[in-house]
């Protein structure tokens, strides 16, 4: 006989159901008690906050507002209009959208969600948690999303009766505002926060409630650990003396670190739109740290930031400023010429300095200049373009009434040009899964925020950005006196970065058609400050260069470069070296506070600390 089929198990003793049911009741109340904790203290959250607003009266509403008006990003196309468009040209895209859309749909509904095969889009890094693919629902929100994203930017390309510089802003605009609509970036659709809500008993969204409200009262979005780094000890810390202080700048000398030293001292100009220390991070990052182990007696100027005192501040005084540090560094040496660096704003500064050397004769007094992502023509300077248009330059005016742009403006506008990483993928990490903040150098340094000379700021973008008047031979006067970028003859070393952003390769290129003396350029692997930032002991990345005398143009140079892996900061030590090899004793006026030049304070000094 076959064996009879197994029956339930053992009953439940009525004692171990009511246990059983007892147990399960007690958790029910301690998850309804803490996810009533969490409402209650998110509501007391938003409450004191919005009492802050209250208290803070207009001040704060109008800061708010201002910041919005900002982050809405690039002006919209100058008269812009869909009317303007072909109507059947209109309707032939509708229809091909629609078109598109049933064939998505139709897939789904066929071949079911558990066997729809994912999109290449879906390689799309936001979406990478295996939430994304593993449940139906939320796979359906990702490809839909990613569906109708590539659509609309496909329709942005194909419009009809845009110039290019309105098309591009058409797209900058929309791509920004379909990164901000992402399902990642909201709770309920995306399955990693409701996973770590779930995990954390809400905890999370608590956290990251804090974190939203502490970004919004300080008017940035926070990065990394506010609390990691501390200027001078464990970031900025190479050893120096600030040895020279005006009212714009303050001029840092280093302790050398060998027995001898290039005889020919080298002046950094870092940018004034962010602090000098990206060129000295940490002992490992540290450009300043590497020239000086490699025996160059090495200056860094450290502007200050601006304020209400510095509201008729041009770019004739920072031009003036860069040849005071250049006279400064020579009478104290006792040598006839200096080297110099320029990065970004500042090598475009340097140009301008050259060539008014140049115009007094006075040329000798640089043996050579190095520029680190600099622009002198700024006809394909990029989606930094788009900022200048009329209705920026007026919000520009507006916010900058102080005498000064408040840095944080000029923070979101760069951080604008990579939301997707460098904005919402915070929004995502630090307000919606409530983490800890990381303690990154690099992004402490990022959001380290300066402020602008509001006279200087607004003749940068009218006379560089859309005037492109560097470019053009005596359309600026310096000091009264008109330049001509062609007559600079000073030895040049150019750095573009391939990913650059911020100056794009082509844009940097330009100088290579502008300046008249011997010219090295090389094309760095990264963007704008990794590009630059890669010390050789990192063994990241990798450079271009061509020998070939003939080059002359960015193409002709891509096309027979010679790709080196790690760092290009070599190449540009041996460069340097080679013109001007003399060395001297590190002693007397090389060491800080030695010579001529009396130490003030301590490296980094007190301006980079000041807000």
């Amino acid at each position: 006989m076959a064996d009879a089929q197994k029956g339930p198990g053992p009953a439940q003793s009525p004692e171990q159901a009511a246990a059983d049911l007892a147990e399960g009741t007690q958790n029910l109340l301690e998850q309804m008690q803490q996810w009533g904790f969490v409402s209650l203290r998110a509501q007391q959250l938003l409450a004191e906050f919005a009492a802050e607003q209250i208290a803070d009266g207009s001040l704060a509403a109008r800061s708010e507002a201002m910041m919005r008006r900002w982050m809405e990003g690039a002006d919209a196309p100058a008269g812009y209009r869909l009317g303007v468009q072909d109507p059947m040209a209109a309707m032939r895209q509708q229809a091909d959208i629609m078109v598109s859309g049933f064939d998505y749909w139709g897939k789904m509904m066929t071949a079911g969600l558990e066997g729809w095969t994912k999109p290449a889009e879906a390689r799309d890094k936001r979406f990478h948690h295996e939430g994304w693919e593993n449940h139906p629902i939320f796979a359906a929100i990702a490809q839909a999303y990613q569906f109708t994203a590539e659509r609309m930017l496909a329709w942005a390309d194909d419009i009809d009766g845009l110039d290019p510089e309105a098309k591009a802003k058409l797209r900058f605009n929309l791509s920004n505002a379909l990164d901000a609509v992402s399902p990642t970036n909201f709770a309920l659709t995306n399955p990693q926060v409701l996973e770590r809500a779930y995990e954390t008993r809400g905890e999370s969204l608590l956290k990251g409630l804090e974190h939203m409200l502490a970004d919004l009262r300080k008017g940035q979005l926070t990065h990394t650990d506010p609390d990691a780094f501390e200027l001078g000890v464990n970031i900025a810390m190479t050893p120096g003396k600030v040895v020279r202080e005006t009212l714009l700048y303050q001029l840092i000398q280093y302790t050398p670190s060998t027995d001898k030293v290039l005889k020919t001292p080298l002046i950094v100009f870092p940018p004034w739109i962010n602090r000098f220390y990206i060129l000295d991070l940490n002992e490992k990052k540290s450009f300043v740290r590497w020239a000086v182990e490699q025996g160059v007696t090495l200056f860094m100027v450290s502007w200050k930031s601006a304020d209400a005192s510095m509201a008729d501040v041009i770019w004739d005084d920072y031009i003036a400023a860069q040849i005071d540090a250049i006279d400064t560094v020579r009478e104290a040496l006792d040598v006839k010429d200096v080297h110099t660096i320029g990065y970004c704003v500042a090598g475009t500064t340097l140009a301008a300095t050259l060539a008014l050397l140049a115009e007094r004769g006075e040329e000798d007094k640089v043996a050579s200049a190095t520029f680190f992502t600099a622009q002198v023509d700024f006809e394909e300077a990029g989606d930094l373009l788009l900022f200048t248009g009329d209705e920026h330059m007026e919000l520009v005016q507006q916010l900058s009434e102080p005498g000064y742009l408040d840095g944080r403006y000029m923070a979101a506008t760069f951080n604008m040009l990579r939301g997707r990483d460098l904005i919402w993928n915070y929004v995502v990490t630090n307000y919606l899964l409530g983490e800890d903040y990381p303690a990154f150098d690099l992004l402490h340094w990022n959001g380290d925020t300066t402020n602008l000379p509001s006279k200087w700021h607004r003749s940068y973008l009218g006379d560089l950005y859309r005037g492109n008047k560097l470019a053009k031979p005596g359309a600026i006067r310096i000091d009264g006196t008109p330049i001509d970028l062609n007559k600079i003859e000073t030895p040049v070393y150019i750095q573009a970065g391939k990913e650059d952003h911020i100056a794009p390769v082509a844009s940097v290129w330009k100088l290579m058609d502008h300046l008249s003396g011997e010219k090295r350029f090389i094309l760095a692997g990264s963007g704008h400050i990794a590009g630059v930032v890669n010390p050789p002991s990192s063994g990241k990345y990798q450079y271009w260069t061509n020998e070939d005398a003939d080059v002359d143009t960015l193409a002709q140079f891509i096309d027979g470069a010679s790709e080196t892996k790690g760092s290009w900061w070599p190449d540009w030590i041996e460069w340097l070296k080679a013109r001007a090899p003399e060395e001297v004793d590190a002693k007397g006026g090389r060491k800080p506070g030695k010579g001529k030049l009396k130490a003030i304070e301590d490296a980094p000094g007190s301006y980079v600390k000041s807000r």
